[in-house]
């Protein structure tokens, strides 16, 4: 499975061989005792805690809508290594690329707004005169859908020429659907191992590809980056260093984080807790 392979679907099967980071390649119940009285409340469901919003699209100006999170239904009951957050009842990261069904424009939420006049025609020239349209989803997006719609909010990341944060945190989120779509994946499914394989493959790849696109940025764009403060940004550099066998590098960063005299003790203790992980690695690896 390619990076872009779904783009095809709506028609973009041009964009399959888009490099991500090109310009940068070269650097590399009831009370005790009581009955109860009625039957239970019915069991809240995915699409319960979804609803519609509007927006309008940067690009064309067409307004549409998009399935979101209803704001305070959802608990987060933990967080991954690299930040991943787990929600109670829903993985919210389905949610968070948003598509003009009209151009094809997409992105993340957080940068959907922002649109410069020449960004703008390259997507018109690039995304919307090939776009097919959006294939139909159910009441929720599977992970399937979800995967979809990252995959072309990267390729329009790539196309307007966004900042490497930019493209780099798509990239992490895409790689976090992997991952959910890889735990969640039912243990029936044929060629389970192989699929899970492939699954863990297609994450690990644009890990990498997101601990590229933030080394490259961090040096090159200014704080806050993606919504994160600089010791931030520095942790998660650190664990995706980790996680894609970049151990060297990883150790580097985890010292900077701590040793730096802005960062709080919450971080700084995550920082140690990646540092007993890195080091059962290199065990692991033989790497003293």
């Amino acid at each position: 499975m390619g990076l872009f392979s779904g783009l095809e679907k709506m028609g973009l099967g041009k964009l399959n061989k888009l490099e991500v980071f090109e310009e940068d390649t070269a650097k590399k119940g009831a009370k005790k005792g009581e009955e109860p009285q009625q039957a239970s409340k019915p069991k809240v469901t995915e699409e319960d805690l979804l609803f519609d919003k509007s927006y309008t699209c940067p690009v064309c100006n067409n307004e549409f809508h998009s399935k979101m999170i209803r704001t305070g239904k959802v608990k987060l009951l933990s967080a991954d290594t690299d930040l991943r957050p787990k929600y109670q009842l829903v993985d919210s990261l389905k949610y968070d690329a948003l598509v003009c069904p009209s151009c094809g424009y997409a992105a993340l939420s957080r940068f959907f707004k922002f649109m410069m006049p020449a960004q703008a025609k390259l997507i018109r020239e690039n995304i919307t005169k090939n776009f097919s349209g959006l294939p139909q989803t159910g009441g929720t997006y599977t992970y399937d859908d979800a995967i979809l719609r990252h995959q072309l909010a990267l390729a329009n990341a790539i196309v307007k020429k966004a900042k490497n944060s930019e493209k780099a945190y798509t990239c992490l989120k895409m790689a976090w659907l992997f991952r959910g779509k890889r735990e969640t994946l039912p243990k029936e499914t044929k060629d389970y191992d192989k699929v899970v394989a492939d699954l863990k493959k297609e994450e690990d790849d644009l890990l990498g590809k997101a601990y590229e696109g933030f080394m490259t940025a961090f040096s090159r764009e200014s704080f806050p980056m993606c919504g994160m403060d600089e010791m931030t940004v520095t942790f998660l550099v650190a664990e995706l260093a980790r996680r894609t066998g970049k151990y060297e590098e990883s150790g580097r960063w985890i010292s900077k984080v701590l040793t730096s005299r802005s960062a709080n003790e919450r971080i700084k203790n995550k920082a140690r807790d990646i540092k007993e992980l890195l080091n059962e690695d290199k065990k692991r690896a033989g790497i003293e």
